[in-house]
């Protein structure tokens, strides 16, 4: 199987990656010692990222479960712990995979390094769990999402006040922490504080930029149907920049990479960043809840101005554009409305045209790791990343 051309989830299907606990420390340092040899052909950089997946969620679980008895046992939510927990073993570590090849871009494997890039995990269940606050999403990665467990759990105890705002101030208080301690374990990780000097002003880059490309996601809306260069840098804000360029910088400033090396990865990043995202707005309409691990039909449901809903109106007729108005301003969308509208969106040449716009980003993603002097197998996982993100299936 081609890690260019599989599904991101297919990779982890049948590999037993889903059970981390009590994950052996050695098989950390296992995965930290993998460097280029492992990933010099397609079935060993397969092979490479399970175990590096394994051994970051390992690390990340290790950290939850200390925090989980000295601190978030005091906090009064008995279940807190639990969801936490649940929560962070669900990543598909995508964000650490792409910091730990920017560490191998220039240094060799390092344990130390490893954790670092774990580290990521929890500022992403930050963001999800906020993310799945805003968005008011009932599901994540199949299960009932953090706010929604914590209503429940309000509910049955039946204690005074609303269960339902509970539950979002609960999976908010929830997220900070798991922003907190995701510096935290990057602070901790082991690798030097000239290493991590090198590190933070990009950190910090990141995560402002997912704060501002959150804040203006909010001013989205599907109604006043903004451009699609609106969309694509809110795109870029959100998502692009914080799911693969800043965590590759960060990972080739700490291995000490030259500025040649960071531009190039910069670009590089951007470009598969981009692509990520507009290949997450068309499975936001016609992916599976298995695949995006958000209810089936998500975007559409939230009214959500995507790249694809946009280029959708933009390139409908009248009569089309018509049919998308009485759809976003339908209270409630049957399953027979959803399917309707994706036949719509679908027959507006939308789909075609953002599959155009991802092949784009990843020729201009291929030229930046062209010239980016890195080493062959550093750059060939790079390449096959590039694909693992923008070749999902539904």
């Amino acid at each position: 199987m081609s890690a260019a051309d599989a599904d991101f989830e297919g990779v982890f299907e049948g590999a037993n990656v889903g059970d981390v606990r009590g994950f052996p420390r050695v098989a950390l340092a296992e995965a930290a010692r993998k460097g280029p040899a492992a990933l010099s052909a397609t079935d060993q950089f397969d092979d490479w990222r399970i175990s590096l997946r394994r051994a970051v969620l390992a690390e990340v679980e290790a950290f939850v479960l200390a925090r989980c008895t000295d601190t978030l046992g005091d906090c009064g939510v008995d279940t807190a712990g639990e969801v936490l927990l649940e929560f962070v073993k669900g990543g598909k570590c995508l964000r650490s995979t792409f910091m730990y090849l920017g560490w191998l871009s220039g240094a060799p494997p390092s344990e130390a390094a490893l954790s670092a890039t774990a580290s990521l995990e929890l500022l992403h269940a930050f963001a999800l769990l906020q993310d799945d606050v805003m968005d008011d999403s009932p599901s994540r990665r199949g299960l009932p999402a953090a706010h929604i467990q914590f209503e429940r759990w309000h509910r049955q105890r039946g204690l005074s006040g609303s269960s339902r705002r509970f539950g979002e101030s609960a999976a908010v208080l929830l997220g900070d922490l798991c922003l907190i301690w995701a510096e935290q374990m990057l602070r901790d990780c082991g690798l030097s504080r000239h290493q991590l000097h090198r590190a933070w002003p990009r950190y910090d880059a990141m995560r402002t930029e997912l704060a501002v490309g959150q804040f203006a996601d909010l001013t989205l809306d599907v109604r006043k149907l903004p451009t699609l260069d609106a969309v694509l840098n809110v795109a870029r804000l959100k998502s692009g920049n914080y799911t693969v360029r800043r965590p590759l910088e960060i990972g080739a400033a700490m291995a000490g990479c030259s500025e040649h090396t960071l531009a190039r990865l910069g670009e590089y990043g951007s470009a598969v960043g981009e692509a990520f995202q507009l290949r997450d707005d068309i499975l936001g309409v016609f992916g599976s809840p298995g695949t995006t691990g958000k209810p089936n039909g998500g975007d559409l449901l939230e009214r959500k101005a995507t790249s694809l809903m946009v280029a959708a109106y933009e390139l409908a007729d009248k009569s089309t554009r018509r049919e998308f108005g009485k759809l976003v301003d339908r209270d409630h969308l049957t399953d027979e409305d959803l399917e309707h509208w994706r036949s719509l969106i679908f027959a507006t040449g939308a789909v075609q045209r953002i599959e155009e716009l991802i092949t784009d980003r990843v020729e201009i993603a291929q030229k930046a790791l062209d010239s980016s002097g890195i080493d062959g197998p550093i750059s060939g996982a790079l390449a096959s990343m590039a694909g693992v993100c923008t070749k999902r299936a539904a």
